[in-house]
């Protein structure tokens, strides 16, 4: 998204190294500050303007605004990337594009995601990310004694403390409305893992404790309807499954490589185990008349 002219630039001595990582190399690297400071206020402006094409209802022509303050905006200010792509997905909230409101979302989570880390992405990152996530509330929860002995100091601690607090309630009442934003488009969606999905972006949605209450009472009330529809939809797309596995007429000449390699039985049981099943629930009967292979189901 971000323009490679305004990319901050490496050092030559980093000319031969490998480019498979650099994108995080331009995004740790900053701009001087007064270029930064110029390259905001132009995305800003442009952001501006996007907003008025969106209020006037001309979403697609906003989408490319939006682009255009991307494009501007130094691709390390996470907060103001994901401010601009929750902004993207509502525009395609507005077209009815429920795929794309969905990629642009996510792309604003990811972003907030290296602000506050809301949940840890696995169980190695646990305890890492509880700890940190306690360590910012108590960081915004410390009360500061002024003794005189250093009040500037003591000044300077106090508002960064106030700067961090005023940023986490920031990404916390942004977060909550990308999350409804992509919620909602996923329902559109439908589907039994779209659906699904809904309803864990609903359940984000409630543990932020700074959301506003109509958010909340949307949220409770999808997560009270979704699980009948997702069930509804996991049984139609397993039964769609069985009817097309249904009989599978084989040629001899192709049974060898389906039922003899390794890696396809891997994959066929990557593809069945959502539904509870494996390679082993079907069996392969031979037609004496044909000499061809009837794949049936069994239990």
């Amino acid at each position: 998204m971000t323009n490679p002219q305004n990319a901050p630039k490496r050092d030559k001595k980093d000319d031969n190294s490998d480019d498979s990582g650099d994108e995080d190399v331009f995004h740790d690297a900053h701009f001087p500050a007064e270029e930064e400071a110029q390259l905001l206020k132009e995305s800003q402006e442009i952001k501006s303007e996007a907003n008025q094409l969106f209020l006037a209802a001309s979403y697609d022509q906003a989408i490319s605004c939006y682009d255009r303050a991307l494009a501007s905006c130094p691709n390390y200010l996470d907060y103001d990337v994901a401010v601009l792509h929750s902004n993207v997905a509502a525009c395609h909230l507005k077209l009815e594009a429920w795929k794309s409101a969905v990629d642009s979302a996510t792309v604003s989570i990811e972003r907030l995601e290296k602000i506050i880390p809301s949940t840890p992405l696995n169980k190695s990152n646990d305890t890492k990310g509880s700890e940190a996530t306690k360590q910012d509330k108590k960081d915004s929860d410390d009360v500061v004694e002024i003794s005189g002995e250093d009040e500037d100091a003591e000044l300077e601690h106090l508002e960064r403390l106030k700067e961090q607090d005023e940023l986490r309630n920031k990404v916390l009442r942004l977060r909550a409305k990308i999350l409804m934003r992509r919620a909602k488009a996923k329902v559109q969606i439908g589907g039994w893992g779209s659906l699904q999905g809904a309803a864990e972006d609903y359940q984000g949605l409630v543990a932020i404790e700074t959301v506003s209450a109509d958010d909340k009472r949307i949220a409770q009330r999808e997560l009270r309807e979704l699980p009948a529809r997702i069930s509804e939809a996991r049984e139609k797309e397993m039964g769609d499954m069985m009817g097309k596995l249904k009989d599978v007429s084989i040629s001899p000449c192709y049974l060898l490589d389906l039922v003899g390699g390794t890696n396809t039985i891997q994959l066929g049981n990557g593809i069945l185990s959502p539904f509870g099943l494996s390679t082993d629930n079907f069996k392969f009967v031979q037609d004496p008349k044909t000499g061809g292979y009837n794949m049936n189901f069994q239990s």
